[in-house]
């Protein structure tokens, strides 16, 4: 049995928990987080020790893995701290705060020889449909891609906001929120992103930070894309009303967010819809496509990142999403920011 310790009982920590809880092989064996009464009455709950520091709950428990679901500006430290320890850690996104910090952890990890023992929480690299986006792609059946156009549009009502005021101000808003996620999905998909030039507007909300955004993207395969972002659009173009991963979220099944072409032809995803010629010598804009389905059994891929991550522990497998791939992901948001500030193409630094 797995000894798994989870730092931070908010919204993903809380979700790896239910989740542990529901892992053969894998217990939850302490929480670490802040002695306030709700921190002492939620872990009460779950009849585990609750500890204030990561440390010494590390010290006292000596867990299998950990699983660090803390607020951002915590990662570094506490991730430094497990890799101090060789203890197998899973890091929620985003890596980091920033990417001076996001260095910090794959450096030290490299320096430690533990870089196969940390992963990172971009858990839609786990589910079904975008692996199944990927052998598509690879095989060729919509030919050499060209370019890939993508949403994540809906709206957020004003509780959200009210109930957490900072996402109204610098450090809020829906690029870095939100674009994390469709970053990994892209680098995913796609293939490295070598630039980005972005447009943002806050003329709706009326807030310090963006409201919607549009982003142009050169991909260092020659694919070029475009991306709307908005949190206050109601549309149902996004991963969460498309994909059916998330119970919270309603699901329309006709929809997509993202739409991929190449030489031969379109993959739409999440729905998987396929038109494409049958090969270059009929591919003409005067012909009609061939046009099909590729669907795909639908899985929770939270649940599907705990199992791996408890190969990882087990020393069955490797990150399916390294801590590079978790730098390189806040990289590209951080060019993104400066794009929009900028209002210039910018280069991509890994």
């Amino acid at each position: 049995m797995l000894n798994i310790v989870v730092v931070g009982p908010g919204l993903m920590g809380k979700q790896h928990i239910e989740r542990i809880e529901a892992t053969s092989g894998m217990v939850l064996s302490a929480v670490v987080a802040p002695a306030s009464s709700v921190n002492r009455d939620y872990v009460a709950r779950l009849n585990v020790p609750m500890f204030s520091d990561l440390g010494r709950c590390i010290e006292f428990q000596k867990p299998d893995g950990v699983i660090i679901a803390s607020p951002n500006k915590f990662h570094t430290e506490q991730a430094i701290v497990c890799i101090k320890h060789d203890i197998p850690v899973l890091i929620e996104k985003p890596l980091a705060t920033c990417l001076k910090e996001g260095r910090r952890i794959v450096d030290f990890a490299k320096e430690r020889d533990f870089v196969h023992k940390v992963m990172v929480g971009h858990h839609r690299a786990y589910s079904p449909l975008i692996q199944h986006a990927c052998r598509i792609i690879e095989s060729g059946r919509v030919g050499s891609l060209v370019t890939v156009q993508g949403s994540a549009q809906f709206y957020k009502p004003e509780c959200y906001f009210v109930e957490g005021e900072w996402r109204t101000r610098l450090g809020g808003g829906p690029i870095l929120i939100n674009m994390i996620h469709e970053v990994g999905n892209l680098r995913k998909l796609i293939g490295e992103i070598e630039s980005v030039q972005v447009i943002s507007s806050s003329e709706r909300r009326g807030y310090e930070v963006e409201d919607t955004a549009v982003m142009n993207f050169r991909f260092e395969n020659g694919v070029l894309g475009s991306f709307v972002l908005s949190d206050t659009a109601a549309s149902t173009q996004s991963w969460e009303l498309t994909s059916a991963e998330n119970p919270s979220y309603p699901h329309y099944a006709e929809e997509n967010c993202y739409s991929i072409s190449g030489t031969l032809g379109t993959l739409d995803i999440p729905t998987m819809n396929i038109k494409a010629y049958a090969s270059s010598d009929t591919a003409s804009w005067m012909e009609a496509f061939d046009e099909y389905d590729a669907p795909v059994d639908r899985q929770d891929p939270l649940l599907l990142q705990l199992e791996h991550f408890k190969q990882m522990l087990n020393g069955d497998e490797g990150p399916v999403v390294s801590v590079w791939d978790g730098y390189c992901n806040l990289a590209v948001v951080e060019a993104i920011k400066q794009a929009e500030e900028s209002g210039c193409l910018e280069r991509v630094v890994y």
